[in-house]
């Protein structure tokens, strides 16, 4: 009995596994099909994620990608691009550390390319990184998008003919003509002036923009010292001495991250902010980090029309408030310039699809090429270098912390026109600046 029971139980138990296979086998086949019907547009997100600059700058971009990256797949993000996805496709991340050397950012996005299979690659802070990946995206044929870095040699000296290059934000021209005609006009009787500024591509073109600019506004104005530190070195006490000694009505500098946080505070303590007029050219990004710490009366930029600059929009409110409720404090413009990259690539994918098929790399690049658009910090135009380059408004304002409401905020702001700020198509930035700014529509 036992032999004919265990027999009887032993055939049973294989019809049972037998069937339960098969339900697996067809469960398991179906399930590649039914993931392929949902595309997806594969992002590689590059930003700071460790060191000096991530603080200030990288995390703070990427808090803006990510946000912005869940709304537009939940359909979340005011009109226009209230859609859910891109294009009927969810967007999905790989984030990279921009921290170490362009050669190895170079590797990186390889990386992305040939290993990650990305579709786009989105970043980049730090100009001496996107002056080494400029070349290397065109001969990939990556579509990427640049989205901070500001250095105007990427597309006037690099990639002078861009294809699948293209750049979201405003260069170092926009800002340093900015500056200069704020403090000009803020300081009618100004005979000098001083810089501070990193010794590579970006802290170079600033300095050189600003003062270039100072000396067609005001001629006559002399440069009492130019003082270059490498990038990221943290202490300023000799070049502080030197600005000091010389005593400029305005200082510049360019600086960023923790090297602007750094020279702000020691700076403060050594009274270079209440001999000189100073100008931190990106220092929107501090002020509500350093609070009480920023010298009041502080000129600040943003390096275009973001954060406490940003226009009184729908889409600019909702940013902010969503940002504010889910990081606990306000977006600065690495949040906003993030942000606008993703819109950016939303608006061109959607201009290009057509019959609800997602178009090709060409067909995005083709709708990106002049495209106008609407970001969190108002109207983006995609005018320059045959239509890869954006130029949008900017403006500049003082610092005065409040501290009945225990707020930083902004005093005596002045916007410029995109128009006013940067050159006319097909033009290099110096020439234009030399020219007297010819063509230049401030009214």
């Amino acid at each position: 009995m036992r032999k004919i029971t265990c027999k009887k139980s032993s055939h049973l138990f294989k019809q049972v596994g037998f069937i339960l296979g098969l339900i697996a086998v067809l469960v398991l086949g179906a399930a590649p099909s039914m993931a392929a019907d949902a595309p997806t547009i594969k992002i590689g997100l590059v930003t700071f994620l460790s060191g000096g600059a991530a603080g200030p700058f990288g995390i703070p971009g990427r808090n803006g990608a990510e946000l912005m990256i869940e709304a537009i797949n939940a359909g979340k993000v005011p009109a226009p691009y209230n859609t859910k996805g891109v294009a009927g496709a969810q967007l999905e991340t790989v984030i990279i550390d921009e921290a170490g050397n362009s050669q190895k950012q170079v590797t990186e996005y390889r990386k992305l390319i040939q290993k990650q299979n990305v579709d786009v690659v989105i970043g980049y802070i730090s100009s001496g990184h996107c002056k080494a990946i400029a070349p290397v995206a065109e001969e990939l044929g990556k579509l990427t998008i640049f989205f901070d870095c500001g250095t105007p040699q990427i597309f006037e000296d690099i990639v002078t003919s861009p294809k699948y290059l293209f750049r979201t934000g405003g260069t170092a021209t926009m800002d340093s003509v900015a500056a200069a005609r704020y403090l000009v006009e803020k300081n009618p009787d100004l005979k000098s002036i001083a810089g501070i500024n990193q010794n590579y591509a970006w802290g170079q073109d600033s300095w050189r923009d600003f003062a270039e600019s100072v000396k067609q506004l005001k001629p006559g104005v002399k440069i009492s010292t130019e003082q270059f530190p490498k990038i990221y070195a943290g202490q300023y006490g000799a070049e502080i001495s030197a600005l000091l000694s010389a005593a400029p009505d305005v200082v510049h500098t360019s600086f960023w991250g923790g090297d602007m946080e750094a020279f702000t505070l020691q700076g403060s303590v050594r009274g270079v902010f209440k001999k000189s007029d100073v100008v931190l050219t990106t220092g929107e990004t501090a002020m509500h980090r350093l609070g009480t710490q920023m010298p009041d009366g502080t000129v600040l930029g943003g390096r275009g029309p973001f954060g406490n600059f940003a226009p009184d929009s729908e889409l600019n409110r909702w940013f902010r408030k969503q940002y504010f409720d889910r990081y606990n404090t306000w977006p600065t413009y690495p949040s906003y310039k993030a942000a606008t990259a993703l819109l950016a690539l939303k608006a061109a994918y959607e201009k290009a699809g057509k019959g609800g098929m997602l178009p090709d790399t060409d067909q995005v690049v083709a709708a990106l090429e002049n495209l106008v658009f609407e970001g969190p910090g108002g109207t983006v135009k995609m005018a320059l270098a045959n239509g890869h380059q954006a130029i949008l408004d900017t403006a500049y304002g003082r610092y005065k912390y409040d501290r009945s409401s225990g707020q930083a905020t902004l005093t005596d702001v002045i916007t410029y026109k995109a128009e006013c700020v940067n050159p006319p198509d097909g033009v290099k930035s110096l020439d234009w600046i030399r020219s007297g700014f010819k063509g230049a529509q401030c009214n």
